[in-house]
């Protein structure tokens, strides 16, 4: 087995000498909050009497051809009542479709995606002959008879045919060492900087360790599995906090925590995405446990002090702010008491001359 990005690069600071500002592409979670279908104002590209398509974002290379095994995320939405019925990125996992030996309801999704390239997501409107026909389908998912389709679609990547067999063809050996491939391919397009087409390699290669197949697994195929996957996940991760992607990244750290709850790359990159999205107490607990688990690791004890520092500066911050506050109080409380005293010498002055006023007029009498 290949050893991760991590063990390459050796620490947490030579993963920060990567710059990735500017970037605004987005990868692997929905343009919108998913509810409803996107809007998209590209114009519709007619692939087949029934289907077409809207681009919502470029891909790049070429597009798959016959019986290539791609791999994609989409969520799908009955076209004239918008019910959302399937949601592959809930997952997190993406879904495999073999072009040619689709299934018959996602002929119409199999002709868009043989449109489509690596990275490229898009809008798929698909006619009911060529989705879930006449019948509908009553059980999962719930789909009404003669119903249009929509698909919000990404292809993360595909293998051609010659590459290799679709997963479920392949031993254990092969899954294993295909993701392998795909893990380092992901390496080697993050050491260039590629961030989103290095997510990519990395989607594909957690494809080939699904739920499914790591259910069946034990012993040592467990670990190997394991030991290519968890990676695949912290990777990911790592990209996703250089993006300002940090909700994203926590949710791929909770997965490698839940194999392996006391890996201290998980509770570091974990913790660095809270700090980010100013969950202070909570990073510091990760921190401290990845310290517990990794002591001599400079980058665990580098945030720390970057949290103690932050919570200073905010301390003094709020310190001159009430001073201000209280300083203000007490300025005006003292004019306050001044006018009190020129108003009580002016009714004591009064009242001397009142007194004064009256003895002279008692005299007159």
């Amino acid at each position: 087995m290949d050893q991760s990005l991590e063990h390459q690069t050796q620490t947490h600071d030579q993963e920060d000498e990567i710059v990735t500002e500017g970037s605004a592409v987005v990868h692997g979670e929905p343009s919108q909050d998913g509810s409803v279908p996107p809007k998209v104002d590209s114009e519709a590209e007619v692939l087949d009497e029934k289907v077409s398509k809207q681009i919502i974002k470029e891909g790049h290379g070429s597009k798959p051809s016959k019986y290539s095994t791609c791999f994609l995320h989409y969520r799908a939405w009955t076209k004239n009542s918008q019910h959302k019925f399937e949601d592959t990125w809930q997952e997190q996992q993406p879904i495999e479709l073999v072009l040619g030996k689709e299934k018959k309801e996602l002929a119409g999704l199999a002709i868009g995606v043989s449109s489509m390239k690596s990275g490229e997501r898009a809008l798929v409107h698909v006619g009911w002959e060529l989705a879930y026909g006449k019948e509908g389908n009553f059980s999962f998912p719930n789909v009404p008879p003669m119903a249009d389709l929509l698909y919000e679609v990404e292809v993360i990547g595909f293998d051609e045919t010659k590459e290799g067999k679709a997963r479920s063809d392949m031993t254990v050996e092969e899954r294993i060492g295909a993701a392998d491939r795909r893990k380092m391919d992901g390496n080697s397009l993050f050491k260039e900087e590629k961030l989103e087409e290095a997510m990519q390699q990395y989607e594909m290669a957690i494809a080939y360790m699904g739920d499914d197949f790591m259910f069946q697994l034990y012993g040592k195929y467990q670990d190997m599995a394991l030991a290519v996957k968890n990676p695949c996940h912290l990777n990911i991760a790592a990209c996703l906090i250089k993006l300002k992607r940090y909700d994203e990244a926590i949710g791929h750290c909770n997965i490698v925590l839940t194999e392996e709850e006391k890996n201290p790359k998980a509770l570091f990159r974990r913790g660095k995405a809270k700090a980010e999205l100013g969950q202070m107490d909570s990073a510091r607990d990760d921190f401290r446990k990845a310290q517990k688990y990794a002591p001599d690791d400079k980058a665990i004890r580098r945030e720390l002090r970057a949290l103690a520092e932050q919570e200073k500066a905010l301390y003094q911050k709020q310190k001159e702010m009430y001073k201000g506050i209280f300083k203000g109080k007490e300025e005006g409380g003292a004019k306050a008491m001044s006018r009190n005293w020129l108003i009580l010498l002016w009714q004591w002055l009064v009242s001397l001359f009142s007194r004064i006023f009256r003895r002279h007029r008692v005299k007159a009498d």
